[in-house]
């Protein structure tokens, strides 16, 4: 569930540390196809919005770091898969199956937005914001990630139910560890899979504590 964000966002305009405890965390620590969990690279998601921002915050633990050294002055990198990244797939519509939007951080802060469909895959364009921290004494990365909600939707619903999925891959070859909050169950990694997409809800009140 995304809670509403009441208070005012901090500098850079993103969530204070505050807001952000009002989300209770969703974790997953298993591959794409719900197995072979892995505690040392457990991902955390929090998730709040306003109507005009979806706000997102992966807290991440990891083993080891890949980055491509390179991208765009913007900081987009095309095939950003390729190396270590945490992605959300949200579909605002699913009664259009085929169709979602891809947006993925790695941990230097490189990012890409993608709108998919069927036989396509073309640049969003979202103007999506991204903050991202590494500690290498802990072993963790956190990227939060806001989204302007009109590029997401026409116009923003809170009683409206999205579908998501959120991922993770790690590794600088193969076999690398491709981890999901619903799993695909694939044969291979896949995360192109909308049928296993989980329910995102709106709420207006704070998340109950675990």
């Amino acid at each position: 569930m995304a809670v509403r964000m009441t208070e005012p966002p901090a500098a850079g305009g993103f969530p204070t540390p505050s807001s952000w405890e009002t989300s209770a965390p969703l974790r997953f620590d298993a591959d794409w196809q719900g197995k072979n969990a892995d505690p040392e690279r457990e991902t955390e998601v929090r998730l709040l919005w306003t109507p005009e921002w979806l706000f997102l915050r992966f807290y991440v633990r990891f083993r080891v770091i890949t980055i491509f050294p390179d991208a765009d002055a913007s900081g987009r990198r095309d095939q950003l898969w390729d190396r270590d990244v945490a992605e959300v797939f949200l579909q605002p519509d699913p009664s259009q199956l085929r169709r979602y939007k891809e947006f993925e951080v790695s941990p230097n802060g490189f990012w890409i937005d993608l709108d998919i469909a069927p036989g396509e895959k073309r640049d969003l364009k979202s103007g999506m914001r991204r903050r991202v921290s590494l500690s290498e004494a802990k072993k963790t990365w956190v990227a939060e990630i806001a989204l302007p909600m009109k590029c997401l939707v026409e116009r923003f619903d809170s009683a409206a139910i999205w579908k998501v999925n959120f991922y993770r891959v790690e590794g600088a070859a193969e076999p690398r560890f491709y981890s999901a909050w619903q799993a695909t169950r694939t044969a291979a990694p896949n995360f192109h899979v909308p049928e296993a997409f989980g329910e995102l809800i709106f709420g207006s009140g704070v998340m109950p504590r675990e």
